[in-house]
């Protein structure tokens, strides 16, 4: 297991080895899902962006904790408001898919944030074979939300 700690960033990005930490990140103890999700923080875009980690990355969301998926996501959004991991993403073959995942794992506060952002760019998305996967998915998402706002609305209240 130590061996496979120490080559984590290797490993996920290997045809063969991001199995490994695909099976470690669902299997494992929490603590070693925590190594992991430690060892690829900082390079979550980089590595959304590459066909083996990408499948590792959306593991670490899938399995991570709530503050695990909150440092992922934070780096996924960047520092300013300009979205530029998060836009390159959307727009990326493989990075993409992670970007559905946020939205799948993430709490209802950061899935409100990840729309905000991800609404100012929905017309230039649609521009991009990957991108319309993210606007059909947000589509979806925001039909959802004015499904359950509706219903809401409707319930009787109880006093």
């Amino acid at each position: 297991m130590e061996e496979i700690m120490s080559t984590v960033s290797m490993l996920a990005q290997d045809q063969y080895g991001n199995y490994v930490i695909q099976h470690v990140l669902e299997h494992g103890k929490p603590d070693e899902r925590t190594v992991i999700i430690t060892e690829l923080a900082g390079k979550i875009v980089q590595m959304s962006q590459q066909k083996f980690a990408s499948n590792v990355v959306e593991k670490c969301l899938t399995f991570g904790g709530p503050e695990e998926r909150e440092l992922l996501v934070n780096e996924m959004l960047g520092t300013t408001d300009e979205n530029e991991p998060l836009q390159a993403m959307m727009k990326d073959q493989f990075a993409n898919y992670v970007v559905q995942k946020v939205l799948e794992t993430c709490d209802d506060q950061q899935r409100e944030l990840i729309l905000t952002r991800i609404k100012v760019h929905l017309n230039a998305l649609k521009k991009y074979t990957y991108g319309k996967h993210i606007v059909a998915r947000v589509e979806k998402l925001v039909a959802a939300g004015e499904r359950r706002s509706l219903q809401s609305m409707n319930q009787p209240q109880v006093a």
